[in-house]
């Protein structure tokens, strides 16, 4: 009888051990401002679901494909798909939008010891952008929504200085890395900022946008993926991201510079 007890702990023991390894880790890369802050949040979440995040942070836009193409990750998130699909046109990778979880509206920022304004931005002015593909697009896109600049007939969501027609006020674009330019604000007179890098650098570096890009040309961020993984787990997370919990977390934690989805 003793054995007999002995043995049946020890299968539950062995259960207990069992259902306790259960949980799947996810090792996601991802942007750390808001990227890494949403995924985070979203940990207990997914607990409840026995998932479990490993977040790996970069301060760039090529590794995190990279590596996730290399499958060292199983997934990031920190870009939107034009600039999605012209990483897998330059390098030949093979990488899909699981889902979309928010977008960043890309904002204009004035040297704060110059304190512009649209209606004063001057003759000449150094503007700073961002260089990587789409990005430059985007912050030429809202130049020129402000009427700074006019792109050619022809220009898309690959466009660069190149592509400008019109300059009616000799604006001097000057292109750098994305993570670089909150940095640069302080040695130009304005620079188009991606939302991400204007939150991390804070407000007491860039202050706040002078204009945004309008919520008809969102880019929204995507949870990235390698084509044909179809793990239950990686649309697991999606769904969490995407749910009315993380939602309204989101719209209370970054207000209108980052806006779900959902």
């Amino acid at each position: 009888m003793k054995k007999l007890i002995t043995l049946v702990l020890a299968l539950v023991l062995v259960a207990a051990l069992a259902t306790a390894s259960a949980a799947t880790t996810l090792v996601i890369g991802a942007s750390s401002t808001p990227h890494a802050e949403i995924l985070e949040a979203a940990k207990e979440l997914l607990a409840a679901k026995d998932i479990e995040l490993d977040i790996v942070i970069f301060d760039d836009y090529v590794q995190p494909n990279l590596q996730l193409d290399a499958g060292d990750l199983d997934a990031n998130y920190f870009q939107h798909i034009p600039y999605l699909e012209s990483f897998n046109a330059d390098n030949g990778t093979k990488l899909v939008s699981a889902g979309a979880v928010h977008y960043e509206p890309m904002g204009i920022y004035s040297n704060l010891e110059k304190a512009y304004t649209v209606e004063t931005i001057p003759e000449g002015a150094v503007i700073a952008v961002p260089n990587d593909p789409t990005n430059e697009a985007r912050a030429l896109e809202l130049l020129e929504s402000l009427g700074l600049i006019t792109l050619s007939n022809d220009a898309d969501t690959n466009a660069t200085v190149l592509d400008i027609a019109e300059n009616p006020k000799n604006i001097d674009i000057q292109e750098f890395e994305a993570a670089a330019v909150p940095r640069m604000l302080a040695d130009v007179d304005l620079a188009v900022i991606n939302s991400n890098y204007a939150l991390q650098a804070g407000v007491e570096v860039v202050g706040t946008a002078i204009a945004t890009e309008s919520s008809d040309v969102a880019y929204p961020n995507v949870i990235a993926i390698r084509e044909g993984d179809d793990r239950p787990d990686l649309k697991t997370l999606v769904e969490v991201l995407q749910s009315e919990e993380m939602v309204q977390w989101i719209k209370d934690t970054y207000g209108t510079s980052v806006v779900p989805t959902k």
